[in-house]
């Protein structure tokens, strides 16, 4: 009996897997005695299968392993825990483990735009690493991103919806990167300069793509948003958070370009996204002497950011300090783990890796 943490298998010798478990087999040439050999060597290829499959699933593991290092796959790195551990303070642990790019790698953001309470979030998280963080991305996590990015282009050409947001995504990101490339002799980027210039080109492409969509006319011939009366119209119309929006639906039909013009209706959009004070700051006149509600907006989001609401964020738990996606199974000690999470912004996700 072997003692306790010793390896019960020594060295030079070789174990088969049987159908009663597994079985120690000596190479002759070792001088070692052969334990049960006719269960090795048994008519049937049973064992022979498991090392040959044993054989090419380790081949398999390098080469998947050979191919992500080498940038030659699309297969994106991924940990089995969807949650990462932050640190508290400034620690070395914290500059060595904890980044942004480790926490870009571990929380699943593939099958985060899958779902549509959480596509915006991603992609304004997109963006705001676009413009000033790529280059705190390790080269994995920047491949990572680039992966995704190319499965919001793909979500978004096959069912015709943000195609205006994943424009000026792209715009971002591609002058964030014209930047960045013209500096290259100061290793700002992960990688080959190269690599860098055919990510840029597969940004033009996908761009041209967006471009050349043709929105298709439903054939469903049922009820309309024209259909229904004028009072459900315009409250259909406030549930709208974005100026631009309202505008685009305006130029559908001449009805709804009257609703899109209401007054009441920008004033409701200015005091969701701005405050008081901001909205005394720039006060428009019309030429009737009224208020401006829908010059105002355009000029207070030029001025101001706009409020920011998505139907599910990044959850930072304030007991165990461990981020995740909301009801993602983490271990948490305490007796009511969903009372001790705080959702986190876009901003605030990247200002929790900024020390």
């Amino acid at each position: 009996m072997p003692f306790l943490g010793q390896d019960w298998r020594s060295p030079g010798q070789n174990w088969v897997k049987t159908a009663d478990g597994w079985t120690r087999f000596l190479d002759e040439k070792s001088g070692g005695y052969v334990a049960d050999i006719s269960s090795f060597c048994k008519k049937d290829d049973h064992n022979k299968e498991n090392l040959f499959n044993s054989l090419n699933y380790d081949v398999a593991a390098k080469k998947r392993k050979k191919d992500l290092l080498n940038n030659k796959t699309k297969i994106q790195y991924f940990h089995q825990e969807k949650w990462i551990y932050v640190h508290k303070g400034s620690t070395k642990e914290r500059h060595g483990y904890c980044t942004l790019g480790e926490a870009f790698n571990r929380l699943d953001f593939s099958s985060a735009i899958l779902d549509s309470r959480r596509f915006n979030y991603v992609v304004r998280l997109l963006e705001l690493i676009a413009k000033s963080q790529l280059t705190s991305l390790s080269g994995i996590a920047q491949k990572n991103y680039m992966n995704i990015l190319e499965k919001v282009v793909q979500k978004v050409l096959e069912d015709q919806q943000n195609i205006r947001l994943i424009r000026e995504l792209l715009q971002t990101l591609y002058t964030s990167l014209c930047t960045l490339v013209q500096r290259v002799g100061k290793s700002v980027l992960v990688g080959n300069i190269n690599m860098w210039v055919h990510r840029m080109e597969s940004i033009l492409h996908w761009q041209q793509q967006l471009n050349n969509i043709q929105i298709t006319r439903p054939a469903f011939k049922g009820t309309t948003l024209t259909d229904l009366p004028l009072c459900l119209q315009l409250n259909i119309m406030q549930r709208l958070s974005d100026g631009r929006d309202l505008v685009s639906l305006g130029q559908v039909a001449p009805d709804l370009q009257v609703l899109s013009e209401d007054r009441l209706l920008w004033k409701k959009l200015c005091q969701y996204h701005f405050t008081d004070r901001q909205i005394r700051k720039r006060l428009i006149l019309s030429d009737k002497g009224q208020l401006d509600w829908k010059k105002m907006y355009f000029k207070l989001i030029r001025c101001y950011p706009r409020k920011e609401q998505y139907g599910d964020t990044l959850q930072l738990c304030r007991h165990c300090h461990i981020l995740s996606w909301k009801g993602t199974d983490h271990p948490c000690t305490a007796n009511n783990p969903e009372t001790c999470s705080t959702s986190l912004s876009p901003q605030d996700f990247i200002n929790l890796f900024r020390f």
